[in-house]
């Protein structure tokens, strides 16, 4: 990704297509899923996202589809955006890790 902070929508989106190639409301399905149902993507939102996304080339147009007279865009995880994802999830546990270990130092009366 560029310089830009990668949002946690961008982030979800990803994650939803680590293991298959997926259509828009393929995505918005798993992202709920992901989430716990804590993030619902409006179509808009996701087209916004992967269009960031695509132009960043971590993710790719895999394939159209017609599907009851609608065309269905199916897309894809590139490497790039493998190794992005990946950059993100450890920075990510990094702050998690922060957080955690000062959280257990308070509670043990001690200072981080």
């Amino acid at each position: 990704m560029s310089t830009r902070t990668m949002t946690e929508p961008a982030f979800l989106v990803l994650t939803a297509l680590v293991d298959t190639p997926r259509h828009g409301y393929g995505i918005v399905q798993e992202v709920e899923k992901l989430s716990d149902g804590r993030v619902g993507l409006k179509i808009g939102t996701l087209y916004g996202v992967l269009d960031r996304l695509a132009a960043d080339e971590l993710v790719a147009l895999d394939r159209e589809e017609v599907e009851q007279g609608r065309l269905r865009r199916y897309y894809r995880l590139t490497e790039s955006g493998a190794r992005a994802l990946e950059a993100e999830a450890a920075r990510l546990a990094g702050n998690v890790e922060s957080a955690r270990r000062r959280l257990r130092a308070r509670y043990a009366g001690g200072t981080a």
